[in-house]
């Protein structure tokens, strides 16, 4: 069985509450809080795409 990764895990869970909150935002009309989610999430995901890269180049993936 694999070892989890644990940075991965927290990345994706804070991804999908990004795209949550974006909904919920559009649902408030609260364009301050659309903006701020979507930064977060373009954040949050750029993160996670550097992290599995630098693990597939130490050869971890």
């Amino acid at each position: 069985m694999k070892k989890i990764k644990w940075l991965s895990l927290l990345l994706a869970f804070l991804a999908a509450a990004c795209m949550a909150g974006i909904g919920i935002a559009v649902a408030e009309r609260s364009i301050v809080g659309i903006l701020g989610c979507i930064v977060m999430l373009i954040l949050v995901m750029g993160l996670g795409f550097m992290n599995k890269k630098k693990m597939r180049e130490n050869g971890i993936l």
